[in-house]
């Protein structure tokens, strides 16, 4: 245990962290958003394969092309976020597996022969990067909002080009359709005041089993 971090710590990342709605009137530097990836790209993914391509929307009209596909009860609450990242994953996350785990060649063709294979991994690992993600703003001091309740088709055709005869703004970036969104998360820092109760959470015996 002598590596473990301090309780205050404990409570930042996790007994005092709450998604937040509501948000204050202060701004996200893009230098805080590349601390952001420069801790979160640690995560552990199958095969290094590092699938989460995450678009981070900074502007109003970023955020009106994004607005179409929200659900109506997260409309206000990431209009009003500095910042809202779309965590997406790469279908071709393997072409990049020869730069990133090059003492296995192999595993490269492994997942190009395997779609299966890649939806499956993809979607797993880029919401375990998500994870840690959020983990890495709130250590940086930032809040989070987390959710789904979007039409990923939508966002999908909007941002990444799927369906799309002509390219758009990202695709130079996100070429082809084959970025997926997975989740979005609202970052900034958050209006305590605005917080509901805390909902409780399952005990260890209710999820948990020890064999």
């Amino acid at each position: 245990m002598s590596n473990a971090i301090a309780d205050v710590a404990l409570d930042v990342l996790f007994r005092e962290a709450r998604s937040y709605r509501a948000w204050l009137a202060e701004p996200v530097s893009d230098e805080i958003l590349r601390e952001v990836y420069n801790l979160m790209r640690w995560a552990p993914t199958s095969a290094n394969g590092n699938p989460a391509r995450i678009l981070f929307l900074r502007t109003k009209e970023a955020k009106e092309r994004l607005l179409p596909a929200l659900a109506p009860g997260n409309v206000d609450k990431t209009m009003s976020a500095p910042v809202t990242a779309i965590i997406a994953h790469d279908l071709k996350f393997y072409e990049k597996l020869p730069q990133l785990l090059p003492h296995d060649p192999g595993m490269r063709d492994l997942f190009a022969n395997a779609p299966e294979l890649v939806d499956a991994t993809a979607k797993r690992n880029s919401s375990l990067q998500g994870a840690y993600m959020i983990l890495a703003a709130r250590a940086l001091g930032l809040d989070c909002g987390p959710m789904s309740g979007f039409d990923n088709a939508k966002v999908d055709e909007e941002f990444f080009g799927a369906g799309k005869s002509e390219p758009n703004s990202t695709q130079e970036f996100f070429p082809e359709g084959h970025i997926k969104s997975n989740f979005l998360c609202n970052l900034g820092y958050g209006d305590k005041s605005k917080l509901f109760a805390r909902s409780p959470r399952l005990e260890f015996d209710q999820a948990c089993t020890l064999l």
